[in-house]
């Protein structure tokens, strides 16, 4: 059987939405089909058949949280302009979308999926964490000027820059404190 069909339906992008919204409120650490197609009005069969296996899914899913991660992370630190705003501006703006209340699912389902492909490198979760660590590096290097994103200090800073945005949100996530935590990674600015 296929791993990924050949064609996307409009069907297949439908229940791609409606499990998207399900492993937002649930997670994917124990997913199983059988409830996940009951929740989006859908069959075992028929997630199997659009998606070509259970792993096709959550490959899927994972794709669809990494796009919109990279959808919001581009429009929090406003990277599509002219002149790059520089790291510290750029770490600001990303952590004020990362501490919002609302972006919680999103970034617990993150956390989940960079953990398994941490610990399950193989299969569904093959290469996400190396992927959303090029993704980040990739959109802090945008809010640099060009002499500093191209030269040797400019990735290690932008590394630094991560390495925070990241400590702090495991740190947001297992707490709450978003006021000392959010404080913390303004003084690392």
């Amino acid at each position: 059987m296929s791993e990924r069909p050949t064609t996307t339906s409009p069907r297949r992008a439908e229940l791609l939405e409606a499990a998207y919204a399900y492993a937002l409120a649930h997670g994917l650490a124990d997913l199983s089909l059988r409830p996940l197609a009951a929740a989006v009005g859908s069959s075992p069969r028929v997630l199997i058949f659009l998606f070509g296996s259970k792993d096709g899914l959550v490959r899927a899913l994972l794709e669809r949280a990494r796009g919109d991660e990279l959808t919001l992370l581009d429009r929090a630190g406003q990277l599509s302009g002219s002149e790059p705003i520089g790291l510290a501006p750029a770490v600001e703006r990303v952590w004020a979308w990362l501490a919002a209340e609302e972006h919680r699912p999103l970034l617990r389902l993150w956390v989940e999926a960079y953990a398994r492909s941490l610990v399950e490198p193989d299969g569904a979760w093959a290469g996400f964490a190396r992927a959303t660590v090029d993704d980040w590096l990739t959109v802090l290097a945008a809010c640099q000027p060009d002499d500093e994103r191209d030269s040797p200090e400019g990735l290690i800073r932008r590394t630094l820059a991560l390495t925070v945005l990241r400590g702090a949100l495991l740190d947001l996530l297992a707490t709450g404190d978003t006021d000392r935590v959010s404080a913390a990674v303004r003084a690392a600015c």
